[in-house]
């Protein structure tokens, strides 16, 4: 069988765990990569992770396999990310993908308490405390009310009950 050439990729980079601020008592599978972000006490992290520079992830967040959580997002205490959850900071609003400018990157801000189900998008928004969001939804506003939300774009189902 001939075919092309096989030569090895010009540019290899490897990460891992890389300036990496971490609280006490952090619970990380491998592979990840992890870098330049901050883990709070208590975290743990799923395997086939990537958390970028200038993150920060509250106490007792749990953030299961497969999430991709980009620059510029803050995820409050006791937080729940499920499987394959993918945060976005670029909005193509110059019509495709920034390349690396990052003033044209938006932040995400997630509040306390708020849970999201596995394989839901979050784009650049705010979240209040206390939300759970549905699996597969697609997260394109600010949330400003407790409660569940699920669909595309994600919207209020209800409140969350209390005990």
């Amino acid at each position: 069988m001939t075919g092309a050439p096989v030569t090895e990729p010009s540019d290899i980079r490897s990460v891992g765990i890389k300036g990496v601020t971490f609280g006490e008592h952090v619970t990380v599978v491998q592979p990840v990569n992890l870098y330049g972000c901050t883990i709070g006490d208590g975290v743990f992290v799923g395997p086939f992770v990537e958390i970028q520079a200038n993150v920060s992830v509250g106490a007792r967040t749990r953030i299961q396999s497969h999430a991709f959580v980009c620059e510029l997002v803050t995820i409050g205490t006791d937080c729940f990310v499920g499987h394959g959850v993918v945060f976005v900071n670029d909005l193509f609003s110059v019509g495709g993908p920034a390349r690396g400018r990052r003033e044209l990157w938006k932040k995400t801000v997630i509040g306390n308490s708020v849970s999201i189900g596995s394989n839901a998008t979050i784009l650049p928004v705010s979240i209040c405390d206390d939300v759970v969001i549905g699996a597969g939804a697609v997260v394109t506003r600010n949330i400003d009310k407790p409660g569940i939300y699920a669909g595309n774009p994600a919207r209020f189902l209800r409140s969350v009950e209390q005990d």
